[in-house]
């Protein structure tokens, strides 16, 4: 699996992750009455927090190996790195990105570097 490949998987993990976390669980854990079962399933699936920060470090160091491969400016991987930390955004991003490394170093989108 090439590093391009690696990049955009790990951007859709990071992407469901904080959307469900940020859409399910928190309200889930703070909106219903304290010690109602929907609370409590609030609180249980607050791990997923963690699971999401734990491959949000593994996509941060993926994302500057390509963002060095694919010569970017720091402008640009910044707004890669930021998106995983906004709800819905990162989906967007990547998209841009995935464009943007097929368009300009294609070598790296097919995997041959």
């Amino acid at each position: 699996m090439n590093l391009f490949a690696v990049y955009r998987w790990l951007a859709l993990v990071v992407g469901v992750l904080l959307a469900f976390c940020s859409f399910v669980a928190f309200p889930l854990r703070y909106l219903p009455e304290e010690g109602t079962s929907l609370q409590t399933l609030g609180e249980n699936l607050s791990i997923l927090w963690v699971v999401h920060g734990w491959v949000f470090m593994v996509y941060v160091v993926v994302a500057v190996l390509l963002a060095r491969k694919a010569r970017w400016t720091i402008q640009f991987t910044l707004l890669a790195l930021v998106a995983g930390l906004v709800p819905i955004l990162i989906f967007f991003v990547e998209r841009h990105v995935a464009r943007k490394v097929r368009e300009e170093t294609p070598d790296i989108a097919a995997g041959t570097v």
